[in-house]
């Protein structure tokens, strides 16, 4: 294990590397902060071309983890891992449990869950080496699957921005398109066609869209993601990768909101703007996918569902808060988000300067 200290560079409190050549272990993991307590965040399983392209993923989705806990109002800061490999492939019990003891071994500074190529089978494994892990199955005494609560928020999130734009939280007729139907965007499709919308879909697996086809027959399918940016809609949900909204896409997107489930949708700072300036109204994704962050931050307290969904629900006000600040002080949501959660992270994280006997 290695350790490297990004600073000044990116803000970040610690950058451990973590590798064991018998299990084929490569791993990083990020903290960014933890000025509001331990830092929580998902594993990352992805077949990275470049070790670079790791290093890269992680800063960013532990600063998001950061900013995302704050302003979900939980006592908890901000980090992430990734383990370079094809999960298909390389995922093994002796490698998940030497993971578990990397991350045991930084002594609860990070707290890890799901995340892209992460199940909650995995964290049952993960936990048999380490304390440090949320998202583990009921049987375990875990929350189970954190999709469920994910797109739970992310829904809750779309009702308010229909609100802000629209003077109504109904979606009811309204066209969403949904890229990406995995295990969030499939709960969120289920969501919006109770909720009467005109679902449109896109996924790169062909799995993933016939088990949407056989549940919910009435969807519409388009080819791919290209096709459903330039497809009229009233809502786009971007629940694939990040970077779904960049340089190429904004000018194209015929639609008046985003709120999806994605990480790190803005391709790079700037493009915020871009969306104002077409006119389309941005729900933060960390603001609005909180809801599975919330679902297992809530096993720390002994899982109980009802209370993680009442505080998921809350997704909706803090989205609304959002864009009141934004439309008072004159920036984009994206902005307003990041001073509500740089707000809390000071304000509360400065209180532990007071000592406790």
């Amino acid at each position: 294990m290695t350790e490297g200290v990004f600073g000044r560079e990116t803000g970040h409190e610690q950058v451990v590397h973590c590798q064991d050549p018998v299990t084929g272990l490569k791993a990083i993991i990020a903290v960014y902060s933890t000025a509001l307590g331990p830092a929580l965040g998902g594993t990352r399983f992805y077949p990275y071309a470049r070790e670079e392209d790791a290093l890269t993923d992680v800063l960013a989705l532990s600063k998001g983890m950061a900013y995302k806990n704050a302003l979900a109002g939980l006592d908890l800061g901000g980090g992430k891992a990734v383990i370079i490999g094809d999960p298909a492939k390389d995922k093994s019990e002796a490698l998940l449990r030497a993971y578990g003891r990397f991350v045991q071994s930084l002594g609860g500074r990070y707290i890890t869950a799901c995340d892209v190529g992460t199940y909650v089978a995995d964290m049952d494994v993960v936990a048999r080496e380490t304390k440090y892990v949320t998202g583990r199955s009921p049987d375990d005494g875990g929350a189970g699957d954190s999709s469920v609560l994910t797109a739970f928020g992310v829904f809750q999130g779309m009702r308010a921005a229909a609100g802000h734009r629209w003077g109504t939280t109904d979606l009811a007729g309204r066209r969403v398109g949904v890229s990406g139907v995995g295990k969030v965007g499939f709960i969120l499709v289920g969501h919006l066609v109770d909720a009467g919308a005109h679902v449109v879909v896109t996924d790169v697996s062909g799995a993933a869209i016939d088990r949407v086809r056989a549940a919910h027959p009435g969807v519409e399918v388009v080819p791919d993601a290209e096709t459903l940016v330039r497809t009229p809609l009233d809502v786009f949900a971007p629940c694939a990768l990040g970077g779904a909204l960049n340089d190429e896409t904004v000018p194209v997107l015929a639609t008046e909101i985003v709120c999806g489930a994605a990480n790190n949708q803005l391709a790079h700072p700037g493009v915020e703007k871009q969306l104002v300036d077409r006119g389309i109204l941005y729900a933060p994704d960390y603001l609005v996918n909180a809801g599975g962050v919330i679902q297992v931050s809530d096993e720390l307290h002994g899982f109980d569902f009802a209370r993680a969904k009442r505080k998921a629900t809350a997704i909706f006000d803090t989205t609304k808060a959002v864009f009141a600040l934004g439309d008072a002080e004159g920036v984009p949501p994206a902005t307003a988000a990041d001073r509500l959660a740089e707000r809390r992270m000071s304000e509360v994280g400065r209180l532990r300067s007071i000592l406790l006997p």
